[in-house]
């Protein structure tokens, strides 16, 4: 137990320990004056805020593109570009996350997607990781150690403010790399597709939704919360989904009614889209097998705006069915009058991006109203020498951004505000 009482070092005087042997106790919200003192609690001029079937960002209603952008144009055209950065708060050292939010600025980002999540069951072999909780036989515990814990989160949430920046930041993950949905069963019993049902895990996410959320919902770099990255529940029914969500997004809400909230989800379609699409087949897309029902959960009050990710090849798919993809989510978004984000999209590095992504960025921008598209994933190199890129990354001084980054953005900068198509 002695890494508990270390954490509790940090955890004690500010929160209360939170057993798994019975409903949470209160969970006070908490700021350190470190937090304080890096982000600004005093406005909400910034919130970000649906506007029908787009986003305005400070007031102004815009599409915005997941893509690279020199800073001149950014300057010229008022354009808000995004992209994933998943590991902002997992950067070991300030200077990293000093070195990327400083890139990412200067090339015209504005909306960075970044890992609101990272949890372990133990502590004592997580050494050298980051992590903001731990779950285990004995309770929950909030890591405030300085090095590894919450603190580099808050350094990143107060970079990216500091730099005019908006973070959408999801809570929990499907997959077990820093601390998925597994955390939760492997402490709280039953399996990955009973945790969206599961009263005691769902108790201890909603603490650690409150403890996140609570921290950073006045500040103005919080673009919107998220429930998951991607979430499914493969051969469930999809209403398991669907009501998890709509739970969750309203307690969400009751936290924190002026910030936008969604899923996270790929966007997996079942019967229930045939006659709101184009192209509708029964292929694995539509099956329902994942256990998610994209316009379903759409229309939950409480989810502001869609996401759906597009990886044709570890889907089985040829890389022109892409269009059809982005088409059949645009078509859903129309229906429900929300805007839709293609939230992740990439080519692996090899092969040829331009040819590949082009037709599908043409049909953002010509053919639908997308609302917003972010590639999968920025990429540059660390003073640290620490490397959490994978073979998707996309790097600023790519030869190939001269087309899928500029390119790109100065179209949808140019596309009128009003959504169409």
């Amino acid at each position: 137990m002695y890494f508990l009482s270390k954490l509790l070092l940090f955890a004690v005087a500010a929160v209360d320990v939170l057993h798994v042997h019975g409903a949470p106790t209160t969970l006070e919200d908490t700021k350190s004056s470190e937090l304080d003192r890096r982000i600004d609690t005093t406005s909400f001029s910034r919130v970000s805020t649906t506007s029908k079937r787009l986003f305005q960002l400070a007031g102004k209603t815009q599409y915005f593109a997941g893509v690279l952008l020199s800073s001149h144009v950014a300057a010229a055209t008022d354009m808000y570009p995004g992209t994933n950065a998943w590991w902002l708060g997992h950067l070991p050292t300030n200077q990293d996350v000093d070195t990327a939010v400083a890139q990412m600025a200067a090339t015209g980002y504005k909306v960075l997607r970044v890992w609101g999540f990272g949890t372990t069951n133990d502590a004592s072999k997580s050494s050298g990781d980051i992590y903001y909780q731990v779950l285990n036989s004995s309770g929950q515990y909030f890591n405030y150690n300085p090095s590894n814990g919450i603190a580099r989160l808050d350094y990143a949430v107060a970079a990216a403010q500091k730099k005019g920046l908006q973070l959408i930041l999801p809570l929990l993950n499907n997959y077990d790399d820093l601390g998925g949905i597994n955390t939760y069963t492997n402490v709280y019993g039953g399996d990955h597709n009973g945790f969206y049902t599961n009263a005691k895990a769902q108790a201890a996410y909603k603490a650690y939704i409150k403890f996140i959320v609570n921290r950073y919902k006045s500040s103005p770099a919080v673009f919107s919360w998220e429930l998951c990255n991607e979430p499914v529940c493969p051969g469930c029914a999809a209403s398991v989904i669907t009501n998890w969500a709509s739970d969750t997004s309203a307690y969400i809400k009751s936290l924190d009614p002026h910030h936008m909230v969604s899923l996270g989800d790929e966007g997996w379609l079942t019967a229930t889209s045939a006659g709101t699409v184009p192209n509708y087949d029964q292929s694995h897309a539509y099956t329902g097998y994942n256990g998610v029902d994209f316009q379903r959960n759409l229309a939950i009050p409480t989810i502001d705006y869609g996401t759906f990710h597009m990886y044709y090849d570890l889907w089985g798919y040829n890389a022109s069915w892409g269009s059809t993809w982005i088409a059949q989510h645009n078509a859903i978004g129309k229906a429900l009058n929300k805007p839709v984000m293609l939230e992740e999209y990439a080519v692996k590095e090899g092969l040829d991006r331009v040819g590949i992504v082009g037709p599908w960025q043409e049909t953002v921008v010509k053919k639908t109203s997308v609302a917003a598209d972010m590639l999968w994933q920025y990429g540059t190199v660390f003073p640290s020498g620490s490397r959490p890129l994978d073979n998707y990354a996309v790097y600023w001084n790519s030869s190939t951004l001269a087309v899928l980054g500029a390119q790109h953005a100065r179209e949808m900068a140019a596309k009128r505000a009003v959504a169409t198509l």
